[in-house]
């Protein structure tokens, strides 16, 4: 009925629908199972009503949501421009995704972990920096604390050879790394130092027995890591000892030297008056010497007791290097006395350093002697020179350095010799009777 209805309706009003609204349907039965006088009295009525109803909620519609559906609006009059961008941004992209493939493939392939890249070895190196910074800055600090060590007052050098120990080991198990190499480099410039200080140290006007041991012990350890830095695989322990002997022997006689050289005011005094003995000729008599006797005996009495303090010391520091020395070891092989021409020196063996230092030393004060000792007239104070001669000699005496016998070719003047033997004849008498008195050690030990 209903379908009918909207036919013949449809028909009348326009062109028909291939299908029918739902809504109308609906409403065509509606209108069909009410009768007539309904229909042109309440039905008029409720459409007006519902007329009105969608009316007023189509203006609140309005009110509320008027923006989003003038938005809606403009936004929908650009779909027109946007689908066709948006088909072409597709199109671009689904071309793109080939390439991107092929990047990703070259990308794994070149900055893969297994194979070789100098991009990811540099980031290697810098992750491994970043993990070992705390160990690198204190290798980095090793010579500021070896520099510190040696400046402090007083130094401390075991610490010092100690970091010095470590760095020689860094060096030594990285070679190659140009960063221990330098490190290694400044150390031994400090090391340098400590050896400068060291030696100085040695020069000390009143230096004694224990540090001079002290002293030696630390240039002993200082030593071998100053010749492997400068010629590695050289050196013997014999030719370090001949090496620290000589140093020794060497320090002390500039200190013995400036000893001496401090008497200069004494010395001019004694040539002034040497020079007027000369102006005044060998036929006037000559009274004088005041000067020259106190420049001789204080002199004697500097260069005895230095004397003996380098040679006892020398003695107790070195007892291995004797006045023989060291003998070089037979080279011959099966008979062979020749040997191996290239592996001996020609100049060895050398002489010990103590063999040639007393001769040294008493050269020096026999040239003095022969120089002034004339200058002195008076008998008395030409006895107690002499006599403080021959007590010197006896104190290098007792260290197997006697210059006795060379006093005698002393030339102190042809009215003195009788006077130079009486002063032999006493000094030897007094020699016997303290040596009676005191007696000889060494049958105080067996006894």
């Amino acid at each position: 009925m209903a379908e009918l209805l909207y036919d013949l309706l449809s028909t009348s009003g326009g062109p028909s629908q291939a299908v029918a609204d739902p809504s109308s349907l609906e409403y065509l039965k509606t209108l069909a199972a009410q009768p007539l006088a309904s229909l042109e009295s309440s039905e008029p009525q409720a459409l007006s009503q519902s007329s009105h109803t969608l009316l007023l909620s189509l203006q609140a519609l309005s009110k509320k949501s008027h923006k989003p559906i003038i938005e809606s609006a403009a936004h929908h009059a650009t779909l027109h421009k946007s689908l066709p961008a948006l088909a072409a941004s597709t199109a671009e992209l689904r071309n793109a995704i080939p390439r991107l493939d092929n990047e990703a493939v070259r990308f794994s392939t070149t900055y893969n972990k297994s194979g070789e890249n100098d991009v990811l070895a540099r980031r290697k190196k810098a992750l491994l920096l970043a993990r070992n910074v705390e160990r690198l800055v204190d290798v980095l600090e090793l010579p500021t604390l070896l520099s510190t060590a040696i400046s402090t007052a007083p130094v401390n050098y075991a610490s010092a050879l100690d970091l010095n120990g470590h760095i020689r080991r860094l060096h030594n198990l990285y070679p190659q790394s140009p960063l221990v190499a330098s490190i290694a480099t400044q150390a031994d410039e400090h090391m340098r130092t400590m050896a400068t200080n060291l030696i100085l140290s040695l020069k000390a006007p009143g230096l004694k027995l224990a540090a001079s041991l002290r002293t030696i012990s630390w240039l002993r350890r200082i030593l071998p890591d100053l010749e492997s830095a400068a010629a590695p695989g050289k050196g013997s322990q014999e030719a370090q000892e001949r090496v620290l002997g000589a140093l020794f022997l060497v320090c002390r006689l500039a200190t013995l030297m400036n000893m001496l050289h401090a008497l200069e005011p004494l010395r001019e005094l004694a040539d002034q008056e040497r020079a007027r003995q000369k102006s005044l000729g060998s036929g006037n008599a000559w009274s004088g010497g005041q000067q020259t006797e106190r420049y001789l005996k204080r002199y004697i009495e500097i260069f005895r007791e230095q004397s003996f303090a380098i040679v006892s010391m020398f003695k107790s520091i070195f007892p291995a290097v004797g006045a023989d020395g060291p003998h070089p070891p037979d080279r011959s092989v099966n008979g062979d006395s020749a040997g191996r021409a290239e592996d001996r020196d020609a100049l060895e063996p050398l002489p010990p350093a103590l063999a040639t230092f007393p001769l040294y030393l008493v050269d020096m004060l026999l040239e003095t002697l022969r120089l002034y000792l004339p200058t002195v007239k008076d008998q008395a104070s030409r006895d107690s020179l002499l006599t403080q001669v021959l007590y010197c000699a006896g104190s290098l005496g007792r260290l197997g350095g006697d210059f006795g016998l060379f006093l005698a070719g002393l030339d102190v003047g042809s009215e003195a010799e009788e006077e130079w033997v009486e002063v032999v004849k006493r000094h030897r008498l007094l020699a016997g009777r303290l040596e009676s008195i005191v007696g000889d050690p060494k049958e105080k030990v067996s006894k």
